[in-house]
């Protein structure tokens, strides 16, 4: 690291957990945030101050107005810009020492694999589950962590998929949720609303979840669902169990059998 560098970046190296070569790893991983919402915002927010070497921001979408309740990335300038050109300015405004990569479309089966192919760590905050069906797959072929997180209304919840670390009794997403839930049984912020600070709250889990897996720090979340309850001011962890009959990730431990 360069003296600005070490001087950015002081309150990481103190800490006796990370220190420069932890510092270092950050600096070499590269981690794909596939949604730049209320989600996104804070993900991206955190990864580039931490200094993580280079950030992919896949995302369709333009700023609007309703965006600026949460999505604390953007400004009224922003209204009308697409909002991976806006949070890639964002980015390189906080932190001009770091790489980021503008993907400003939609993942889809056509794309996922090439655009995961050059990211370590993958983190979705979409809210969709066509898309985190795909790359959920995508991940699982590709041996890539899958951090995934979701909110609604009051509420919201997160977790980590990492079935290739043990093929038939780690769970992936898929494990987790089978099928896409009918439409009425499915939270949507833009029919239902959001409290804008709900998204800061697990965003910044979300962050903090990725940097312990590139600094393999402490517990992570991998095999369990956190919930979090912002009326009750209240967290809870479940664990998750793996689906002897997903199609997912199943094939993996009969690969791994033969």
């Amino acid at each position: 690291m360069n003296e600005e560098q070490r001087e950015r970046y002081l309150r990481h190296i103190l800490l006796k957990e990370v220190g420069g070569q932890g510092q270092q790893k950050l600096l070499a991983a590269r981690v794909l945030v596939v949604g730049a919402g209320g989600l996104g915002a804070p993900i991206i927010q955190y990864l580039t101050a931490a200094g993580v070497g280079v950030i992919g921001i896949a995302d369709p979408d333009r700023v609007a107005l309703s965006n600026l309740q949460r999505q604390v990335i953007y400004a009224g300038r922003d209204i009308g810009v697409a909002k991976t050109s806006a949070a890639a300015a964002y980015a390189k405004a906080l932190n001009p020492g770091i790489d980021i990569v503008q993907h400003p479309h939609t993942i889809n089966a056509e794309n996922a694999a090439r655009i995961v192919s050059d990211y370590d760590y993958i983190i979705e905050g979409v809210d969709n589950f066509k898309t985190r069906f795909i790359l959920n797959k995508i991940c699982i072929d590709a041996r890539k962590p899958l951090i995934s997180a979701a909110v609604g209304r009051f509420e919201g919840q997160l977790a980590v998929f990492r079935p290739f670390d043990n093929p038939g009794r780690a769970p992936c997403y898929r494990c987790f949720v089978p099928t896409e839930p009918p439409r009425d049984q499915q939270l949507n912020c833009e029919e239902e609303g959001v409290l804008g600070t709900v998204t800061g709250v697990i965003g910044t889990l979300a962050a903090m979840e990725t940097l312990k897996q590139i600094l393999s720090l402490g517990e992570g979340l991998a095999g369990k669902l956190l919930i979090y309850d912002g009326l009750a001011a209240r967290f809870r962890t479940v664990a998750l169990s793996a689906d002897p009959s997903c199609p997912d990730c199943q094939p993996q431990k009969a690969n791994q059998d033969n």
